[in-house]
């Protein structure tokens, strides 16, 4: 169930949607010359197709890019219309948010504006599946994820052996677009910060240690993140199977 404390705004009347991409990362798990993010999918740089999604949803005020400071990618590209490009990327994907709200800030967005933080690397999400999550949080309380029942037996693990089988009753595996308040998950990320982000998995995880309880909304196992060297061929069937 959400979170009702007092003093939560529970009405997005007047709140506008902007979403935000850390796009700071190597991605060294995944093997490429390139950030992952960047690597060619189905003809376009990964990272094109994961804003061509959000850009498909009209809700969505403006996406804020995330990158490092010495990033020379964008200065090849032609930046998508509604997209804006921000080098105050940090040394992890916590700090890469915390400073892209800090942006978002700057830019003009309002505490009680929604942010949807989406991981450049789930290039998979369609525009109905962050519908259904804008529309399931839009009127909560604390706001919420994409999420989707654990499906697989899940052990436990010690010295590379099985210590036990979990029960996976309950457990969801969190996907991204992860949507709040600018204001509450800037607090909760500042509150982070003081602790180096210890922790701080995503940002549903800084909202729990802030007090809160996000909405889980059901996403599709398509909305995976690419993360290892075999991800980019099933992303790329995925990608040309819808085209």
């Amino acid at each position: 169930m959400p979170d009702l404390r007092p003093g939560l705004p529970t009405s997005s009347t007047t709140a506008r949607c902007h979403a935000l991409l850390p796009c700071a990362g190597t991605g060294s798990r995944a093997g490429t010359p390139l950030p992952k993010q960047y690597q060619a999918l189905a003809g376009r740089p990964m990272v094109m197709h994961t804003l061509a999604a959000l850009r498909g949803v009209a809700r969505i005020d403006r996406c804020l890019v995330v990158t490092a400071p010495d990033d020379g990618f964008w200065a090849t590209q032609a930046v998508p219309p509604g997209v804006t490009v921000a080098p105050c990327g940090g040394d992890s994907r916590a700090q890469s948010v915390f400073n892209g709200l800090q942006a978002l800030r700057e830019q003009g967005a309002q505490p009680l504006d929604w942010v949807l933080v989406h991981d450049a690397a789930r290039c998979l999400v369609t525009p109905s599946q962050v519908e259904a999550l804008m529309d399931a949080c839009e009127n909560d309380a604390v706001g919420g994820l994409l999420a989707l029942p654990l499906p697989d037996t899940l052990k436990a693990e010690v010295g590379g052996r099985v210590a036990a089988t979990v029960d996976r009753s309950g457990k969801w595996l969190a996907q991204t677009p992860q949507m709040f308040r600018l204001g509450a998950l800037s607090d909760a990320m500042a509150h982070a910060a003081r602790a180096g982000f210890d922790g701080v998995t995503d940002e549903a995880s800084a909202m729990e240690m802030a007090g809160f309880k996000p909405l889980l909304v059901r996403g599709s196992a398509q909305n995976f993140k690419i993360t290892y060297p075999e991800d980019f061929a099933l992303a790329e069937a995925v990608l040309r199977s819808r085209s």
